[in-house]
């Protein structure tokens, strides 16, 4: 990261998606930006309820080939048929353009999903309470259309068009 942010392009600025993930990394990130005479000015939590992750995780279905992606819900494969239980029947999960199978990824489930919350609850949540005293800490609603969720970011920033 240092000797990326030192680059011209990262003179205004620069963001880090999904970095720290940890209060170790955080205080660590910290040390090496205070060496560098810069501090965190901006951490954006992109809040979503659980369930709903559940349901936008547990959608998703991959052509691995093309990296084409698919949601039951949201972009259903042309082929895509439903069983007695309301789920997909994976056998007709299928590529619009070339016909083969698709598939989800292993983290993609919902066993898999469990323990990505309960690490981010333990892990990722308490970076909000280090950076929180400094005032950086700004939340978004992740859970509407993309269109306010980038507006909201953008406010965040202190951007506005």
């Amino acid at each position: 990261i240092r000797d990326r942010i030192r680059e011209p392009d990262c003179k205004f600025g620069f963001i880090l998606d999904g970095f720290p993930r940890t209060l170790v990394q955080a205080k660590a990130l910290d040390k090496m930006l205070a060496e560098e005479g810069a501090t965190v000015t901006k951490v954006i939590e992109l809040q979503v309820p659980d369930e709903v992750l559940e349901e936008r995780i547990c959608g998703r279905w991959i052509h691995k080939k093309s990296g084409r992606s698919y949601h039951v819900k949201y972009a259903p494969p042309k082929s895509m048929k439903v069983g007695a239980d309301g789920k997909p029947i994976a056998e007709s999960m299928l590529d619009d353009e070339t016909g083969e199978p698709l598939m989800q990824r292993p983290d993609d489930t919902a066993s898999a999903l469990v323990k990505r919350l309960k690490g981010y609850h333990s892990e990722t949540v308490p970076i909000l309470d280090h950076y929180s005293p400094f005032g950086v800490v700004r939340e978004v609603n992740a859970n509407q259309d993309l269109d306010t969720v980038w507006k909201e970011v953008e406010g965040s920033l202190g951007r506005t068009k």
